[in-house]
């Protein structure tokens, strides 16, 4: 599924959200973006199709930091948070690379091994890596022993004031509550934490859930195909809005670009992947989601 043709023009109000409900009331015109692009993107992915993978998984296309830029920023999305994909395991090449041709304007997730050196972490943090991924869903995900690594990371990671990215099954959770109390450490739930469509809201990943909540973790609004449902995605409604009461201000939004597991000409549109949230939230909500949350977690 090709983007609709996209142009930029000045937003007077300043607000990313204005945009955004532009994206849910016509997806398949034109998106008016603000002139200074202020939101947050805070899941994508770039890739180099020459860069080796881990095998059992997919072969990404080529999707360079120029195609997400130019995309986002047709968004009124000005700043990226570019999290590290599981088929390159933990050669960070691509990421940083990126990272530093951006020249601080957006913000990294890295993989990393626990026995990683402190120069490493050190020179991830000055290319603008704020925290490392532990993906626990897919084939070419974390191949240690999870529990064993968190904990001989933790502590370089809360020196650095880094999080901790997870991308988890609703059945993960209880593990995520005990390993956050222990740690310290800042826990930022991937993709919805995984509660999709089908979880009643009496399942008890929700209460799990508004625990991890209570003990500070932070929450991603993206990966709606994830979650079984298409779009436009209204079946998430309800999850989506008790997600937000859950964890209030501590929520991010992110557009989990390029979406990898769909063919090139049927990948969601951009605004589509904005829609949901605008629908869920009222106008000052979705502000705060796509600007001053966003930066309260990666600045």
């Amino acid at each position: 599924m090709s983007e609709p043709n996209l142009t930029v023009r000045a937003d007077p109000t300043g607000s990313v959200a204005s945009v955004a409900s532009v994206a849910s009331a016509d997806p398949a015109g034109v998106v008016e973006a603000a002139s200074v692009a202020t939101g947050w993107d805070c899941h994508v992915h770039v890739f180099d199709a020459a860069a080796p993978v881990r095998p059992g998984h997919y072969r990404p296309d080529h999707h360079p930091l120029e195609e997400i830029e130019a995309l986002a920023l047709a968004h009124g999305i000005g700043h990226l948070v570019l999290v590290q994909p599981s088929v390159y395991g933990s050669d960070n090449t691509v990421m940083l690379r990126a990272l530093q041709a951006a020249g601080g304007r957006h913000r990294g997730i890295a993989v990393v091994e626990p026995t990683v050196s402190d120069a490493e972490l050190n020179h991830m943090h000055a290319l603008g890596v704020r925290g490392v991924r532990f993906n626990l869903v897919s084939p070419a995900g974390h191949r240690g022993d999870v529990e064993a690594d968190l904990r001989q990371l933790a502590p370089r990671l809360r020196e650095r004031g880094w999080q901790v990215q997870w991308y988890v099954r609703p059945g993960d959770l209880p593990r995520l509550l005990r390993w956050q109390a222990a740690t310290g450490l800042c826990f930022v739930l991937d993709h919805l934490a995984g509660l999709d469509a089908t979880l009643p809201p009496t399942d008890p990943a929700w209460a799990t859930a508004r625990a991890l909540a209570e003990g500070g973790a932070w929450i991603k609004l993206s990966g709606w195909y994830r979650l079984a449902a298409t779009e436009p995605y209204d079946a998430l409604q309800p999850q989506l809005q008790h997600a937000v009461e859950l964890f209030g201000p501590r929520c991010v939004w992110g557009s989990d670009w390029p979406h990898t597991s769909f063919a090139a000409d049927q990948r969601p549109r951009y605004a589509s992947m904005l829609a949901p949230a605008a629908q869920a939230l009222d106008t000052p909500v979705l502000d705060a989601l796509l600007q001053r949350q966003a930066q309260a977690l990666y600045l």
